[in-house]
């Protein structure tokens, strides 16, 4: 593969610093470890309830969890991203009435560092982060709950991390270092042993490496495959780097600031694609009120003679609008190595739409966006086969997943394209039981021919 520092063809962009792997086992169909690589366009395909959700639930896990106004736990369940009211949900089933007792999540940052986070459910007990394991270059360290203070000076950390802990200042003292959750991570705490052998923490705390983690899974941007109802008026939401919970709440409001701001460049581009999608060609935030604001798009698909007065709210067009245009924010907002994950890109759209979709999504990741799409359409995938066979696209920013499931556990076929856009042979391909739909009518509607 195309290392992230390597200038990539077709002129698009080189890979950014960013999430690169995702290794998740344990996890409802994924009960056996499965990795799949996320290239600045990934494309989740696969039938029904065959795992493509379950691979990306476990980071959406860890976001809502790291952006809750409480300290929910290793995980908050029951969050706005993924939901869940008991770890049996999701814990991968093992038979007889019984679920397995852990799951593991690794990250991977820019082809380089990886996180695992080791969860575990113990019997009438909340689910806990029993162990966490980062690799570099630099080597291999773990940390785990109740480890010793001896334990923890053995531990091969980090050199900047290891020069403080083993600082000479605190030899003769009576300190202690112990491991403490914070969150689904864990950090460093520096305690003083009193004489009553009573610890006082002393407030200093060592995040380790994972703190370069942790704002990537923050500024993950979450797109699920229902955005919503179009609504009449949408709340005011800030409009910053990151989006807690799901991005369509912050579609308008994204809008009105770029309307704040004149940045007519991104406001051209987004009626541009639209446009291009065949679904309007133009869109504006009207705020009401602080708290208020209404989304208004052209009537038709093209610009007419009556400019502005064709203006109309978003709930009195099609459905696709308003499911489509969460999607286009998004990616425009996506910052480089910034992680998109958008389940169904394609929802709501005619098939030429979905086509065209394909462009949408190549231009965020020759800008240096890591796409995740989740899909079900065979003229979307094509769509961006096309692209690659035409020159428009480098085909290693790309990277296709199949799922599947063999005797209830997810297995997943991963393929690169080559220049002219294939990839071989899926163990199910969209455009198969397209043409075999296709034949089956030929040959009934050839048979009734006959008949009559």
């Amino acid at each position: 593969m195309t290392k992230a520092s390597s200038q990539t063809k077709n002129g698009s962009a080189p890979a950014q610093e960013g999430i690169t792997r995702i290794t998740v086992s344990g996890y409802k169909s994924i009960s056996q470890e499965q990795s799949i690589e996320i290239r600045p366009l990934t494309i989740l395909a696969g039938t029904n309830s065959s795992g493509k959700s379950s691979m990306m639930q476990p980071l959406l896990l860890l976001k809502q969890t790291l952006e809750a106004s409480y300290d929910p736990g290793a995980l908050r369940l029951d969050g706005p991203n993924v939901s869940f009211t008991s770890a049996n949900q999701f814990l991968s089933y093992k038979g007889k009435g019984k679920h397995v007792a852990d799951f593991n999540v690794g990250v991977e940052l820019n082809e380089s560092a990886l996180f695992t986070l080791f969860f575990e459910k113990q019997l009438n007990k909340a689910l806990e982060v029993q162990r966490v394991v980062s690799s570099d270059e630099d080597g291999t360290y773990e940390l785990r709950l109740n480890m010793t203070h001896d334990e923890i000076l053995a531990v091969p950390l980090p050199s900047n991390i290891q020069s403080v802990v083993r600082d000479d200042g605190f030899a003769g003292s009576n300190y202690r270092w112990l491991v403490e959750r914070r969150r689904c991570f864990y950090e460093l705490i520096f305690a003083l042993e009193q004489d009553d052998g009573t610890l006082e923490l002393s407030g200093f705390d060592l995040p380790l490496q994972m703190q370069s983690l942790e704002p990537h899974i923050r500024q993950l941007i979450h797109l699920p495959g229902l955005r919503g109802n179009p609504e009449r008026t949408y709340v005011m939401a800030a409009a910053g780097s990151t989006f807690p919970g799901t991005f369509e709440n912050y579609t308008a409001s994204v809008i009105a600031q770029w309307q704040a701001e004149r940045a007519n460049s991104k406001l051209e581009k987004l009626g541009q694609e639209l446009n291009a999608l065949g679904l309007t060609w133009k869109v504006t935030a009207e705020p009401i009120n602080d708290v208020q604001v209404e989304l208004r798009v052209g009537r038709l698909p093209k610009s007419s003679k009556t400019g502005a007065s064709d203006m109309v709210s978003i709930a009195d067009v099609g459905v696709g609008v308003s499911q489509t245009l969460p999607v286009l924010v998004a990616l425009q907002v996506a910052k480089p190595g910034q992680l998109v994950y958008i389940e169904q890109p394609e929802i709501h759209l005619h098939p030429r739409a979905q086509t065209a979709m394909a462009q949408v999504l190549a231009n965020a990741a020759k800008r240096g966006v890591r796409v995740v799409a989740e899909t079900h359409s065979s003229l979307l995938s094509l769509g961006i086969q096309t692209l690659v066979a035409e020159g428009k696209l480098a085909p290693e920013l790309v990277k296709l997943h199949w799922f599947e499931r063999r005797n209830g556990r997810t297995e997943i076929t991963s393929k690169d394209l080559d220049e002219a856009g294939a990839f071989g042979d899926w163990p199910e391909d969209f455009a198969d039981v397209m043409l075999e739909a296709e034949n089956r009518y030929l040959n009934a509607a050839e048979a009734h021919l006959r008949v009559n």
